[in-house]
């Protein structure tokens, strides 16, 4: 056994195996703790990751929800505006109908009072000329007397008529 321990290579394996064994213990110790810490830190982060995903898919579900929802809202919203744009058209025309309607009322009315004036005042002027004529006939065909007479009577037939 002596020419084993002798050769230098042979201290320097042995010495590399002994190395190996108490090193390569406390190493493995370490080397497996931190591969099982790094584990867990990565399983830890896909379980984050997981969670976050499945937060995520879940808010966008909700946002495409309230986009379905605003969507419909917006659709109503332009239905009732159109469906009140008619209703105040409609209300405009009935309104414009009945102040055209009016209008016309009282130009007719007008209409009608300016006749009966028109015709009131060709009444009156006729009346006048009339009078007048009667005036020019009765006082170039008449005499004094005859005229005083036709006053008299006149004047007795005008205070029986008012009382």
């Amino acid at each position: 056994m002596g020419g084993f321990f002798s050769v230098p290579h042979n201290w320097a394996a042995l010495a590399f195996l002994l190395f190996i064994v108490l090193v390569g213990r406390s190493g493995y110790k370490f080397i497996t703790n931190w591969l099982d810490n790094r584990s867990a830190e990565i399983k830890g982060k896909l379980d984050e990751a997981a969670r976050l995903r499945a937060e995520a898919e879940q808010l966008l579900v909700n946002y495409q929800k309230k986009l379905r929802d605003a969507e419909r809202e917006a659709q109503e919203i332009v239905a009732q505006a159109r469906t009140d744009a008619a209703r105040m058209a409609e209300d405009a025309a009935r309104a414009l109908e009945a102040t055209v309607a009016r209008r016309t009322e009282q130009a007719m009315d007008r209409i009608g009072r300016a006749e009966q004036k028109a015709i009131k005042d060709v009444r009156d002027l006729a009346i006048d000329i009339a009078v007048r004529s009667a005036e020019r006939i009765i006082t170039g065909s008449l005499d004094q007397a005859k005229a005083n007479q036709l006053v008299e009577d006149s004047i007795k037939e005008l205070d029986r008529k008012l009382h």
